[in-house]
């Protein structure tokens, strides 16, 4: 229809609202709304203003409205994989929040009212638009886990490094000066990858022609490396999967 402006979403009715609370096992209430293909913020759960942990994430939302301060018995918020670039002020006023996530949005900036969220314990901001963070970040004394990757950042500001409590901080592909990574050397010996060991009288002709090519070719190696090495040295090896492992621990911060 004429007028129309982008996607309109689901629209959620506060029987569906109802029928989505669940009771997690720390024993809170939890309003679950992810994948629900919501667009808008959905006023109807006004009603259920009370519950301790609210998940809207993977969901199409581009505002959070101030209304979201009714929501004062909140310990638990996550919005990651919106489409969201702004936060409201009214953010600051959940004061009871120890885990707010925010992951895979659009951030460009954050509200200073942020850092009234004294309780936060793991605040995750990785996969937005970041270019700055706020010096005043580190007023959130309580914090454990913080999550910055893959933003724009250029600098971490010395308050938020020196946060009392952190343990885990994520800062991984932003175009920091201090993690800038050196070129590594390209490798142009080639590997022998079997080695065996026979002695010369068992062979049959054709195996000690080969050997003999191969003894020749080792020969060549020792002229062109440029110096001797006691023991051999591999340290680009990884154990398998340890790179998935990380990259999954940064989508969702536990």
């Amino acid at each position: 229809p004429k007028g129309k402006k982008g996607p309109q979403g689901k629209r959620i009715t506060l029987k569906v609202a109802k029928n989505a609370v669940r009771v997690a096992f720390n024993g809170r209430r939890r309003l679950d709304l992810s994948k629900m293909g919501i667009a808008t913020f959905p006023k109807c759960i006004l009603e259920l203003a009370d519950v301790e942990e609210l998940d809207l994430s993977r969901n199409m939302l581009k505002k959070i409205p101030n209304i979201i301060e009714k929501f004062q018995n909140l310990m638990w918020l996550d919005l990651h994989s919106n489409q969201l670039d702004e936060l409201p002020a009214a953010i600051g006023t959940l004061r009871n929040l120890t885990y707010l996530n925010l992951c895979n949005n659009k951030l460009k900036s954050l509200p200073e009212e942020l850092t009234l969220l004294r309780s936060l314990r793991t605040l995750n901001l990785g996969l937005n638009c970041l270019e700055t963070i706020p010096t005043t970040l580190g007023t959130l004394r309580e914090l454990i886990e913080l999550g910055l990757f893959d933003n724009a950042l250029t600098i971490i500001p010395k308050s938020v490094k020196k946060l009392p409590k952190l343990e885990k901080l994520n800062v991984k592909r932003n175009p920091l000066p201090e993690f800038a990574e050196e070129e590594e050397p390209i490798d142009t010996v080639k590997r022998i990858e079997s080695l065996y060991l026979v002695e010369k009288k068992d062979l049959c002709s054709s195996c000690l022609q080969t050997c003999e090519g191969e003894r020749e070719e080792l020969h060549k190696l020792e002229d062109m490396t440029p110096g001797p090495s006691n023991k051999p040295s591999f340290p680009s090896l990884v154990t398998p999967n340890s790179t998935a492992r990380d990259n999954e621990e940064e989508w969702r911060m536990k």
